[in-house]
């Protein structure tokens, strides 16, 4: 009973100082919800990351000509491993011009080393495509190995099958370009004619806009994609955990096998999507302590700001707390009803910040998702980047146990201070 009459007492002294109050709680909603929009947008940030790269599969490495000084990472789109969807995370930003063409010799090599599963060759180009009587120039296309590609790819069927060992004039294509690229849509069976020649659409993709044939119709349909060489490799490995390693040998037998004895003259590069998860991770986790460590500079002007309420209140409340300590109340009743104030004005404060917050994560991110969709392809990172946002319940009930905890902490001193009133000092005051 004490303990809710206590808690009424305190709802009072809230409610019945309403301005000061307000403004102090006011302090505390722009503290926590600017640290609940950070967070939100991290975690966001983290699991968009985490998303694109399962999808484009962390058990899959991709070796491409040209030593790589730098990879960007995209979110909005861009085709390196031209295996993966439209959709790939990973683009090579500078190579050597000197750079090698990636062979057979290579994929020899490739099946050699401990850890590799499969290995296939991958080659990109362009081409006129028609369809009931509409034709687009310059679509891209992929030739696999049918062989090993439903064993490598990421990909998911929406309908019909992947291209199989034997198939010839055969495509997959993705969903978006199937329903997106003509007037009228494609569907399995359907006939498109690919620079002159006719293909026959085996496969739709649940996404993307990839069209993807046996490479060795690719090498007689395709422009400029010659007759042995590789745009790219991937390699499937079999243990993620020793991804690192398997990168390593793969480099060093490459080396070995291209004639190359100093790491600076290095003409091919390898990607590891499980690295770059934890680096980007790191670099994430990193950006959002940094920025929650600024926004948390207004909670502790807040937490100063329920400390001079409090105090005030303590002033104010002189002579009522004489009253009641002169009719029996016990130091830590008047204790338990300061410390409930303070703790209300933090909960109060909490539940605005969390509210605010949401919103304010939702307005970055679509507002970032609509800048992002206006730009070039391939210049959307900053923007895709920040389109997403996800506020968990840890991150709610974390943010209310703080604003409350903040709010303890800075009325405790106050609130001991009105519990050791002496009774007839504070009946005399005015």
């Amino acid at each position: 009973m004490k303990l809710k009459k206590s808690f009424e007492l305190a709802l009072n002294i809230l409610v019945h100082s309403k301005l000061r109050s307000w403004l102090t709680i006011i302090g505390i909603i722009i503290g926590i919800g600017a640290v609940v929009a950070i967070i939100s947008i991290s975690n966001g940030a983290q699991k968009q990351l985490e998303d694109r790269l399962n999808s484009l599969g962390a058990d899959v490495l991709t070796i491409t000509k040209g030593a790589s000084h730098a990879m960007n990472l995209r979110f909005g789109g861009g085709q390196v491993m031209e295996q993966m969807s439209e959709g790939s995370l990973f683009s090579k930003s500078s190579s050597s011009t000197s750079a090698k063409n990636l062979t057979e010799k290579d994929i020899i090599v490739l099946k050699s080393i401990n850890n590799v599963k499969y290995v296939m060759g991958s080659i990109s180009g362009t081409a006129d495509m028609s369809f009931s009587g509409q034709t687009i120039s310059n679509n891209r296309v992929s030739g696999v190995d049918p062989s090993v590609w439903k064993d490598i790819t990421t990909e998911k069927l929406s309908s019909g099958r992947f291209l199989i060992t034997g198939d010839s004039y055969s495509i997959v294509v993705g969903q978006r370009f199937a329903t997106n690229t003509f007037d009228k849509q494609i569907t399995l069976n359907t006939k498109i004619l690919i620079n002159g020649k006719s293909f026959n659409v085996v496969g739709i993709l649940e996404e993307g806009s990839s069209i993807y044939m046996p490479i060795s119709i690719a090498r007689s349909t395709l422009d400029n994609v010659g007759l042995d060489n590789f745009d790219s490799i991937s390699v499937k490995i079999e243990n993620v955990s020793l991804s690192n390693e398997t990168v390593n040998e793969i480099t060093n037998k490459l080396m070995m096998a291209r004639g190359i004895l100093n790491q600076n003259k290095i003409d091919f590069s390898v990607s590891n999507p499980a690295s770059m998860q934890q680096t980007m991770e790191q670099t994430i986790s990193t950006m959002a302590l940094f920025l929650g460590s600024i926004a948390a500079i207004s909670l502790i002007v807040g937490g100063i700001g329920i400390a001079n309420s409090m105090f005030t209140s303590v002033l104010e409340k002189t002579k009522d707390i004489g009253i009641m300590k002169a009719i029996g109340a016990k130091n830590r009743y008047i204790l338990s009803i300061f410390l409930l104030n303070s703790a209300l004005i933090g909960l109060v404060g909490g539940i605005g910040g969390v509210i605010l917050g949401f919103f304010a994560s939702t307005t970055i991110s679509n507002l970032s998702g609509l800048s992002s969709s206006s730009v070039m392809p391939g210049r959307g990172a900053v923007g895709n980047f920040l389109a997403s946002t996800y506020v968990s319940w840890d991150l709610v009930i974390g943010a209310l146990l703080f604003s409350v905890i903040i709010g303890i902490v800075a009325g405790l001193i106050p609130a001991y201070r009105a519990s050791k009133l002496n009774p007839v000092d504070a009946l005399r005051s005015e």
